[in-house]
């Protein structure tokens, strides 16, 4: 038998659908949610149905936008002529927060993974490769995280992009800053050797 009334348990299975909460995360942000003023719950719930309601994936890069296309791909401060490729609208706001690249995105919603059963027409590679036969794209960045399906979405993405003409280039891996190599396995200590740079 439930410990909860009916609502409350209710509330608490709807947390615990979200990614990485359990029960005990669940049951806190239910008791949260119940302490708050009416008001602030109905803003909680407003902001949720409007983030869901208002929110698309814009029609060139397929990040996620409320406007069609997105403020990035319409901006004229952007370099137009460089396209960095990520697998996720979370990878757009992170390279952002960087604020030291200034061109365009490429969202491919997945990765290549034959595991998971998802290949190349599973993500959102064709349209990139309309954008970059339109002839003004002079660089595509591949900025996949270092792992297996990451690194054969890139391969797989430059060997498509070679006979194009276009520059194709993979962001850096290896030691984090603040890392300390005797914890860095193998893979991570070869690109850190690979990407090496002169000082």
């Amino acid at each position: 038998m439930d410990q909860f009334v009916l609502p409350v348990q209710k509330l608490i299975e709807e947390f615990e659908k979200l990614p990485g909460i359990g029960r005990k995360t669940a049951q806190r942000l239910a008791f949260h949610v119940l302490n708050q003023p009416e008001e602030n719950v109905a803003e909680f719930a407003k902001a949720l149905i409007d983030a869901k309601r208002k929110t698309k994936a814009c029609s060139v890069c397929a990040n996620l936008t409320d406007t069609d296309p997105c403020r990035i791909c319409t901006s004229p401060k952007r370099d137009h002529s460089t396209i960095c490729v990520v697998q996720s609208p979370k990878d757009v706001a992170a390279m952002e927060r960087v604020r030291e690249y200034n061109g365009l995105y490429h969202v491919l919603n997945g990765l290549i993974s034959p595991l998971d059963g998802t290949g190349p027409d599973d993500i959102n590679i064709k349209s990139l490769i309309k954008r970059v036969s339109g002839g003004k794209v002079k660089e595509v960045i591949l900025a996949t995280n270092p792992n297996v399906e990451g690194e054969a979405t890139a391969v797989y993405i430059s060997k498509i992009l070679k006979p194009m003409g276009v520059k194709t280039t993979r962001i850096a891996q290896g030691i984090a800053v603040g890392g300390d190599l005797e914890y860095a396995d193998e893979i991570t200590l070869y690109k850190s050797l690979e990407g090496r740079r002169e000082i």
